[in-house]
């Protein structure tokens, strides 16, 4: 029997009843690094709206350093955001030390504000 383009680049086939089945498997990713909570919610948008993007990124092994580098970047832009918008508000460690609640009332609400930007400018997109 001739060989076909697969087996001539080195795949192997299984006998499963009459049908040959192709032995595929995924390349190893080199380092699993974590990806965090930017990470995880940048691979369900991937997953649920841009299923080709994901399926090239798995399929080709780069899936987790993608991940791990949009982790990286968003979690830099957050900090960056918080920081310029403290400064933006006033808010300082005397604020901390003078009225505690004010204080965590006001970060709660800068973390928020931060977290939306970083989701809308990086994360679901």
């Amino acid at each position: 029997m001739k060989k076909t383009i697969f087996e001539e680049i080195g795949g192997t086939y299984i006998r499963h009843g009459d049908y040959l089945i192709p032995c595929l498997t995924l390349p190893e990713e080199e380092e699993q690094r974590f990806i965090g909570v930017w990470g995880q919610r940048h691979l369900h948008y991937l997953k649920e709206y841009h299923k080709g993007v994901y399926l090239n990124l798995l399929t080709s092994g780069r899936l987790n350093d993608y991940l791990a580098d949009i982790k990286e970047q968003a979690q830099e832009r957050f900090e960056r955001i918080v920081e310029q918008m403290k400064q933006a508000q006033g808010i300082t460690e005397q604020l901390k030390v003078d009225d505690t609640l004010e204080w965590i009332g006001r970060m709660n609400n800068i973390q928020a504000c931060a977290r939306e930007i970083v989701d809308k400018e990086m994360i679901y997109q």
